[in-house]
């Protein structure tokens, strides 16, 4: 049996190459999709670029980190009260 210190390292690992990957063929659409614009934007003689919001924008790191937080907090809840009643 695995301990429980090397199943949460292999479930970090597992979540956080799933997040990164994601983050990376976002990323790879909207480089690809720029592209597409501006080469048709030259064939078509206008210049108009459209402007894609990063995934770690401004409003998309507020929203995270307010979701962390949030779930953070119900999770770690519980813990908290627990070792607080006991006086650590």
């Amino acid at each position: 049996m695995i301990s429980i210190l090397a199943q949460e390292r292999v479930l970090g690992f597992a979540l956080g190459s799933i997040l990164m990957s994601g983050v990376i063929l976002e990323e790879r659409k909207n480089i690809y999709r720029l592209i597409s614009t501006s080469n048709q934007s030259h064939y078509s003689q206008s210049s108009q670029f459209q402007r894609f919001e990063p995934i770690f924008g401004k409003k998309s790191r507020s929203e995270f980190s307010h979701l962390w937080n949030k779930a953070v907090d119900q999770t770690l809840g519980p813990v908290i009260a627990a070792l607080s009643s006991r006086g650590w």
